[in-house]
């Protein structure tokens, strides 16, 4: 056998099909056409400078972002790949302000996609690693052009999520509700092989990540977490701990996934009309499906993100994740932090970190 005895993606995919005989196809149908434009973007990433897909589209999207070229050229990747098959009614981007309308000449299916085209593309030209994430929803009325509110669901609504990251090897991490599964790009055979089964994120950690430098903006009990894993062995955990920040969600969550960790996003009031700064929708919700499919938590901060009503579609929130009793010691901080800031000898008022 070509992969070493190892199931392809497509293998992979009927073999699921298989433990549900009333399923139609359409599902693997969908996951197939997006993996095919995640080795689309693959190449363009890959060739980098070379394939002059580089610097900025002169644009922003509906966030009010610059787009790289780079992001315009993925989202359009996703579309194309996607429309035509008759698997979707319709589709949502981190690229696009309203819900994309198929084409007239396309059926229109039974799944609604979301997706964030280019994740961390801001890293593109400094070569850092890349991801795309995607979220499949039921639509529901299949068959018909769908409206906003179909995709406000929530997170734990989705049948299937995943991300595809490019990095020095490029690998597609799926979940359709049965664990969560890494599978690698052989760029011989152009097939996604099996490399890591049920992957499993480990229950403790010694690891995080968090940008430290919003720590002027942060809420006591992330003030609290982070003043206590700096500590190291002599502090209250008894353990030194080492940060991290990549700037890149996809490849946050694939460390995560990989060897264990804890991601902060938190809710901050560097600008106290949002949430959180990650989408909830195409960003949030189906890094948390993949995350508590490998064992892992997934919070706000306070609750169960999976939990969370969307209300807007390009929604923000604040988002923590990781090792199970790391996010759950995040949570209880902030049930147990006090309304005034809390006395930090890094990040408080008078603190190493301090603001100005």
């Amino acid at each position: 056998m070509p992969t070493g005895g190892r199931s392809t993606l497509t293998q992979f995919l009927i073999e699921e099909r298989r433990r549900h005989p009333e399923a139609t196809g359409d599902l693997n149908a969908l996951i197939t056409d997006v993996s095919l434009a995640c080795k689309a973007i693959a190449r363009k990433v890959a060739f980098g400078a070379l394939a002059d897909v580089l610097g900025s589209a002169r644009a922003t999207n509906v966030q009010g972002e610059d787009q790289k070229a780079l992001d315009v050229l993925s989202n359009d990747m996703f579309l194309r790949a996607s429309e035509w098959g008759g698997h979707t009614a319709g589709m949502v981007s981190e690229e696009m302000e309203l819900p994309y309308r198929l084409p007239v000449q396309h059926p229109r299916g039974k799944y609604l996609l979301l997706f964030d085209p280019l994740d961390g593309s801001s890293n593109i030209d400094v070569n850092v690693a890349v991801g795309s994430i995607f979220s499949v929803l039921r639509a529901p009325k299949p068959g018909e052009d769908p409206a906003v509110q179909d995709f406000l669901q929530k997170g734990s609504q989705q049948v299937c999520a995943g991300y595809a990251i490019y990095g020095p090897s490029t690998m597609l991490v799926l979940t359709i509700g049965r664990g969560t599964h890494a599978f690698t790009l052989d760029p011989m055979l152009g097939e996604w092989v099996l490399s890591h089964p049920e992957l499993r994120i480990p229950e403790k950690t010694c690891e995080f990540a968090i940008n430290a430098s919003n720590s002027r903006f942060w809420e006591p009990a992330v003030k609290r977490y982070v003043d206590e894993c700096l500590a190291g062995q002599p502090g209250p955990r008894g353990a030194d701990f080492n940060m991290r920040w990549i700037a890149s969600l996809v490849a946050e969550t694939h460390r995560i996934l990989m060897r264990g960790g804890v991601f902060m996003y938190p809710k901050d009031t560097k600008d106290p009309a949002r949430a959180g700064r990650l989408r909830l929708l195409y960003e949030a919700s189906p890094i948390s499906m993949l995350v508590e499919q490998a064992g892992g938590g997934a919070s706000t901060g306070r609750a169960r993100l999976l939990d969370v009503q969307p209300e807007t579609l390009h929604q923000r929130i604040g988002f923590v994740f990781g090792s199970k009793s790391e996010v759950e010691r995040i949570e209880r901080y902030h049930r147990e932090a006090p309304e005034e800031e809390f006395d930090s000898p890094l990040f408080g008022r008078r603190g190493l970190f301090a603001a100005a």
